[in-house]
């Protein structure tokens, strides 16, 4: 029985398949040091990324197994260590944690948290900590779109792939976007031309829908044959973004493990630097490194992201809620392609007023 001091994770007992991830009760509650805040979590999504930790071919995890997986997390502040300031206990918080939010309470860095106004929903803003982030700085900060421009986003009905939908539609962008059969309804409900990708050769339906120009911005996180192609179908002057290797994560690109794909990925990124064609250009958006290089631009953009959520013109498309110790099925349901959206993991209640 769980005691007053004790509380439950979700822990990856050793790097493999889901049946890694284990529900364990801990005790006693981790205390903040100088710096830091204890934050009682209220919600975190799960994400491909938290699979590729588990599958440890995730490079930015400095803890040692057993740890909890859970890349972005919402939450109350707790307990406050010494000498933090600007903060006060019961104050909803976000932040990106990169591992460790599959959890009933965590200690952060002060300094990291960002504040989330009252009037939304915590399982709305956890979405945009990770998926609409990537998708807002790629858009704005990688890409610098403009409205009436022209993208391709691959994986148009995932979680960043809706994100990059949604804000696409609020800056005024023409948008085509892979998606299986099944997904084409949902894809073209987001404002978005649906291209099967299991059917349809994306390079000539680009070329065909544009007249010949292509494309002014690419997000692809599919893998470099995949990059290839959508460096083809830009612009003059149109930038590739690229943000993953989901084929290679899934075991499906890879000849010499999972090192081989990264490295094809770093070598023709270079070759398309020393040899630009008709300036395009091709860049890799990680947003850990982002934040690392650039702090203010993490809580400048996704205070921005709570304000257009606030203000209606987001919609958070959060597909499934499940209890934390669900953590498992939820990361099944993501490696099965079967997510429209997002997956929001639910860890205590969320008091705070979201309006009416």
């Amino acid at each position: 029985m769980k005691t007053p001091d004790s509380y439950h994770q979700v822990l990856i007992t050793e790097h493999g398949d889901v049946d890694v991830l284990r529900w364990v009760e801990s005790s006693p509650l981790p205390e903040p040091g100088p710096g830091q805040v204890r934050v009682r979590v209220i919600a975190a999504s799960a994400s491909f990324t938290d699979i590729m930790v588990r599958k440890g071919i995730y490079s930015g995890v400095d803890a040692e197994l057993p740890y909890p997986p859970g890349y972005d997390m919402v939450g109350v502040v707790d307990a406050l260590g010494p000498g933090v300031t600007g903060l006060a206990l019961g104050q909803r918080v976000a932040d990106l944690t990169v591992w460790g939010a599959y959890t009933e309470y965590m200690i952060r860095p002060a300094e990291k948290l960002v504040p989330v106004p009252d009037g939304l929903a915590a399982e709305d803003a956890v979405v945009m900590v990770l998926s609409y982030m990537t998708a807002y700085q790629m858009l704005f900060r990688s890409a610098d779109v403009k409205p009436e421009q022209a993208v391709l986003i691959h994986g148009a009905s995932g979680a960043v792939g809706t994100a990059l939908a949604q804000l696409g539609r609020v800056a005024g962008l023409k948008m085509y976007g892979t998606a299986s059969s099944a997904k084409q309804d949902y894809v073209r409900n987001l404002g978005v031309t649906p291209i099967d990708y299991k059917t349809e050769d994306f390079t000539a339906r680009i070329m065909a829908e544009t007249d010949g120009s292509g494309v002014d911005a690419v997000f692809d996180a599919v893998g470099v044959d995949n990059f290839k192609r959508s460096y083809s179908v830009l612009a003059p002057g149109g930038t590739l973004v690229t943000y993953g290797l989901y084929k290679a994560s899934l075991g499906e690109d890879s000849r010499l493990g999972v090192a081989w794909p990264f490295l094809k990925m770093l070598w023709q990124m270079k070759l398309w630097d020393w040899f630009p064609e008709d300036g395009k250009r091709v860049t890799f958006y990680s947003i850990q490194s982002q934040r690392d290089e650039q702090p203010g631009w993490f809580k400048d953009d996704l205070s921005a992201l709570f304000n257009l959520a606030l203000e209606g013109n987001l919609d958070p498309q959060v597909w499934k809620r499940l209890p934390l110790h669900q953590a498992a099925e939820a990361q099944r349901l993501i490696e099965a392609g079967e997510v429209r959206g997002k997956i929001v993991l639910e860890v205590s209640p969320d008091t705070a007023p979201t309006g009416g």
